[in-house]
């Protein structure tokens, strides 16, 4: 079972943005009960406030990391966490992780302040994949994906794939279908049309409202698939005066 089974919203605030997003207005309920579960849809639909309040709600830090992970760069998140209701399981993750695509600079920042000591006595914090800004950010973000995500444990990603090729996307996929095998589950905002291709997961897409969609129904994998296929037919109305 997984560790949030479902989440409920009571009365929202009228005053707060993301009561005039659509999605987020008629939100009731969501199932959350596979272990993957993707959010996909328009840039501002309101994937990405959900799955912060989702996670400051569970404990984790608003600009990303683990549940130890604790500082502020600039407070920024939304309230939307005091109207959710997380349904637990019984289970407890035995570790977790927040990530987000747009912070993650701060949060390797902050991993490397942490251990500062040990980095200066010759540590490369092998556990998270090695120092990261001594890498590039897609390098950093596989190598804590490899090293650092475990199972048993809960992690919520925010457009994981920004940094990220297509090959490194196959294998983010391939790790995390692995630990979802190994009772770990993930909730994920994504535009990427290779990631929602997982087996055994569901999407949801933010419009007017969220609804559950099969993964040929949304919106990145038919544009992606227009354009592969037919990149002239597309680019000649994108283009044409």
């Amino acid at each position: 079972m997984n560790f949030i089974t479902k989440l409920e919203v009571k009365s929202l605030a009228e005053e707060e943005y993301y009561f005039h997003i659509p999605a987020i207005r008629e939100l009731r309920t969501l199932d959350l009960s596979l272990p993957v579960t993707f959010f996909t849809g328009e840039n501002g639909s309101g994937k990405s406030t959900l799955l912060e309040a989702i996670a400051v709600s569970w404990g984790f830090n608003p600009e990303g990391g683990g549940l130890q992970a604790h500082f502020t760069i600039k407070d920024t998140h939304s309230s939307l966490c005091d109207s959710l209701i997380l349904s637990k399981s019984a289970r407890r993750p035995k570790s977790g992780f927040f990530l987000r695509a747009e912070s993650f600079y701060n949060v390797a920042s902050y991993l490397e302040e942490v251990w500062e000591e040990e980095i200066q006595a010759g540590y490369h914090l092998d556990h998270y994949g090695g120092i990261p800004h001594q890498k590039s950010h897609g390098q950093a973000f596989m190598g804590l994906l490899l090293h650092h995500f475990k199972p048993n444990s809960l992690y919520l990603l925010d457009e994981p794939e920004a940094a990220l090729s297509p090959q490194n996307q196959l294998a983010m996929m391939r790790r995390i279908y692995g630990l979802a095998q190994q009772g770990s589950q993930f909730i994920i905002a994504t535009h990427s049309p290779i990631l929602t291709a997982l087996p055994q997961s569901r999407l949801y897409h933010f419009d007017k409202e969220i609804k559950e969609i099969h993964y040929r129904e949304s919106e990145n994998y038919r544009l992606t698939k227009m354009m592969l296929e037919d990149p002239d037919h597309v680019l000649h109305y994108l283009l044409k005066e």
